[in-house]
């Protein structure tokens, strides 16, 4: 137990008990009275700046400096106080271009439609605008900083995201090695080793903030790639003892064990124990939170926390109400009461890859160890998560020990991960698909079919989740199977374009509803940039772009068909 001590509204000193450890142990960025009453008297419009600027000077003496203002303070001196004490988020960083970026990368002679080929060469040039270095007084005085030192350059995905994050650099990777930036993409991936070296496991972001969370564990994915690339085996050698150890990080702190039919199972959750409002989103916690008991408000925050770990911050996929349904409002978010689809599948594929760099290095016994850990995996997938009359597989509720049955794109993530058993489970994913009505909009997937006002629910789709989709589908033995791939491929790569001759710009999400349209809602408008989208759209137009065109529907026959069948369908929602 700790005290968490802020001023309220008369300035004076107010405690609130709470378990469990703070964001991080800065006093300034991850909790204490600076970052309450600068973040509740709302200065900025989003709290994230607040937390990414850096100190003028050191903790201490911008502590003093504020507990010497007048006990009752106006927001005029609060103001004054920030402007003397803090510079704008970015000066931690200094001007950088990647010195292995050059202008013609050998996969644009391989897309043939000239517009997409002229939209793909401006998502190259983007790279430059991305990337970051770290200025060095991040590393010699750490106490100034929100900003998390690491020793090599990072592509940041854009907008209000400053930093690296985790799950996008893996899009961001395959989009880089496209590009030939071989050094860049391993640089990135240096730095996430870098991270796991220092905290056992990769930060959700490279903020302090961040720190106690993660994200989808994508690290060994981006191994592949990299080893892909350059069929490197130094690199595997190297890189392979911190992906071991952030593995056994999922599995000592991110797992559960039940049982079911006489058999004992373990699958991984997300579970963030940090009971306090998001530094970055404080206000929104503190409001969301009102009303609450203290031990509400300190579930509520640490599931948000696990919400955002799990890189869906947020979506009705996390709400348990009150009879135990998937349903409510975001204050019913119980993210650590659900084992999700999509992050098995990922640990599925990763123990199947460690096995693989295990036996390229010549270590059978370990390689051994991991493919029995993914065929346990699979067991446990298949008796939980997998439901043979739907044809799909459905996240697992704790709270009541059934599957949430709802559409989301996670549920198809075992085409993906290929982790499945039996050929007709993918045959069976199939018609699921084309059963559930998502494959009714123009704009792409959406991630669920609920309307809920967050970002990661109806109307919105992501390009991390097309990608998997369209690849598992793309890894289906069937015609059927690879043709909805590619004219998945072809909706999501023309609204994507349309959105970018439009605005001039790529955005994190997008509007199933119509072609080219941004997304929107939840806690901040829709952000320019940006990696993963650049990285998945990259990849996409190599995979197909002998056949994608920018055309209308109407120019090419496949995708025709389509429209014409979503122009008789009726609008779902």
């Amino acid at each position: 137990i700790w005290n968490f001590c802020f001023l309220n509204v008369l300035g004076l000193v107010a405690c609130a008990e709470a378990a469990g450890p703070p964001p991080c142990d800065s006093g300034i960025y991850c909790s204490g009275p600076i970052l309450h009453r600068v973040q509740t008297a709302k200065l900025f419009s989003d709290d994230k700046y607040f937390v990414d600027m850096s100190l003028r000077q050191p903790p201490d003496v911008v502590q003093s400096a504020f507990y010497n203002l007048s006990l009752v303070n106006s927001t005029a001196e609060l103001r004054d106080f920030v402007d003397a004490y803090f510079d704008k988020p970015g000066t931690e960083f200094e001007a950088w271009t990647p010195l292995d970026w050059h202008e013609k990368p050998k996969f644009l002679a391989r897309i043939v439609d000239k517009e997409f080929c002229a939209w793909a060469e401006e998502m190259h040039k983007t790279w430059k605008s991305l990337s970051r270095k770290i200025r060095a007084d991040v590393k010699v005085h750490p106490e100034l900083y929100s900003q998390i030192f690491t020793p090599h350059p990072v592509v940041v995905p854009g907008g209000r995201f400053r930093e690296l994050y985790y799950w996008d650099t893996y899009w961001v990777i395959n989009g880089l090695l496209l590009s030939e930036m071989t050094d860049t993409a391993l640089g990135m991936i240096q730095n996430f080793v870098y991270l796991v070296n220092r905290y056992g496991f990769v930060p959700n972001g490279g903020r302090l903030y961040y720190e106690r969370r993660s994200q989808p564990p994508f690290l060994t994915l981006m191994a592949e790639s990299y080893y892909q690339a350059t069929k490197d085996r130094e690199f595997l050698r190297a890189t392979l003892p911190a992906l071991e150890r952030e593995y056994q990080f999922w599995m000592q702190n991110r797992s559960v064990s039940l049982e079911k039919d006489g058999r004992k199972h373990v699958l991984n959750r997300y579970n963030a124990q940090v009971n306090l409002p998001r530094p970055e989103s404080y206000t929104d916690d503190l409001e969301l939170a009102e009303g609450l008991s203290a031990e509400q408000k300190q579930q509520l925050w640490a599931d948000l926390k696990s919400g955002a770990e799990s890189g869906w911050d947020f979506t009705s996929r996390w709400y348990i109400d009150g009879s135990g349904q998937n349903s409510g409002t975001l204050r019913e978010t119980r993210t650590s009461q659900i084992l999700p689809t999509d992050l098995n599948a990922l640990l599925c594929r990763c123990e199947n890859t460690l096995a693989s760099f295990h036996r390229i290095l010549g270590d059978e016994e370990e390689a051994g160890a991991y493919e029995r850990a993914a065929a346990l995996r699979l067991e446990a997938m298949e008796s939980l998560l997998w439901d043979a009359d739907e044809g799909a597989w459905f996240d697992y509720s704790l709270a009541t020990h059934s599957r949430h049955l709802a559409f989301y794109a996670s549920n198809l993530a075992p085409l993906w991960a290929q982790c499945y058993s039996q050929p007709e489970m993918a045959e069976k994913a199939v018609q699921y698909l084309k059963r559930s009505g998502a494959l009714r909009y123009p704009g792409g997937i959406p991630t669920s079919l609920k309307e809920s006002g967050q970002q990661w629910d109806y109307p919105n789709a992501w390009p991390p989740l097309q990608h998997m989709l369209i690849d598992g589908l793309s890894k289906v033995p069937s015609e059927e199977a690879r043709q909805l791939a590619f004219e998945l491929a072809q909706r999501w790569i023309r609204s994507n374009w349309l959105a970018y001759t439009k605005h001039k710009a790529m955005f994190e999400k997008y509007d199933v509803r119509k072609e080219g349209e941004p997304g929107a809602g939840g806690e901040y408008n829709v952000q320019l940039g940006f990696g993963w989208t650049n990285g998945v759209a990259l990849q996409l137009l190599d995979q197909y772009g002998a056949s994608l065109t920018s055309g209308s529907c109407s120019e090419h026959i496949s995708a025709h068909i389509l429209c014409l069948v979503l122009s008789l369908l009726p609008p779902l929602l």
